[in-house]
């Protein structure tokens, strides 16, 4: 997909904004491939080579940071992307069942789209939700403690359009470009909407006070010049 020159108007001026907020140029391409996949939907040839050009680097460069982060898409996704954790404790408490179930059916082998664009689904790593498990995220929201039949009905609403609300977080449910907004760094004022920590994640705070248990104080820098001194 090229990118035309209505899109590089939109682009350039909050591609400017990103750029300006790092001392070094370099350091703004994860946003900004971020903001060329909230354009496209994935990582072109010419959204990397627009990336390249705004930050002096080759694409080559840009292309090894596409292909090694699993954010970064080289092809098209669905409006509502599905990743289902099948990392140690999601897949102990069914992630594997859950992402074999919605394969079947939704009738992908891979994160290609199904229904006419509207849906994906890949496997992902870990989403630090562990007390949550299994854990299916959609455009990165929170949907907890998942089953296969619970997995199929949220695919399927989806696929209709009806409404869903995630388990945690934001009510409102955002498309994968809406998303990759955010990512690059041009929030929807959301975040701090809806529930952000649920009863198991209570009750494990309250255990901890409930024991005493603290983290511990980290060492002051001249502490540990002197124990360094002393072996």
């Amino acid at each position: 997909m090229a990118l035309s020159d209505e899109a590089r108007a939109r682009l350039d001026p909050r591609a400017g904004e990103i750029i300006g907020r790092y001392p070094r140029p370099r350091s703004a391409l994860l946003p900004l491939l971020h903001l060329v996949q909230a354009e496209q939907g994935y990582v072109t040839g010419d959204g990397i080579a627009y990336c390249a050009a705004r930050l002096g680097l080759t694409e080559a460069e840009v292309s090894a940071v596409v292909s090694f982060y699993t954010m970064y898409k080289r092809h098209p996704v669905g409006e509502y992307h599905i990743g289902v954790c099948t990392n140690t404790l999601c897949a102990i408490m069914g992630g594997d069942q859950v992402y074999a179930s919605l394969r079947e059916h939704l009738g992908v082998d891979g994160d290609e789209p199904a229904g006419d664009g509207k849906v994906s689904l890949e496997h992902i790593e870990c989403n630090a939700a562990c007390d949550y498990a299994p854990v299916v995220m959609v455009n990165w929201e929170f949907f907890d403690n998942m089953t296969p039949d619970s997995a199929r009905k949220l695919a399927d609403d989806l696929l209709a359009g009806a409404e869903v609300v995630p388990s945690r977080g934001p009510r409102k449910l955002c498309t994968w470009r809406e998303a990759e907004q955010i990512l690059a760094g041009f929030p929807d004022d959301q975040a701090g909407l809806g529930p952000q920590a649920g009863e198991p994640t209570l009750a494990g705070l309250r255990l901890a006070r409930r024991h005493g248990f603290q983290a511990p104080v980290p060492a002051a820098a001249g502490d540990e010049a002197s124990k360094e001194g002393q072996q």
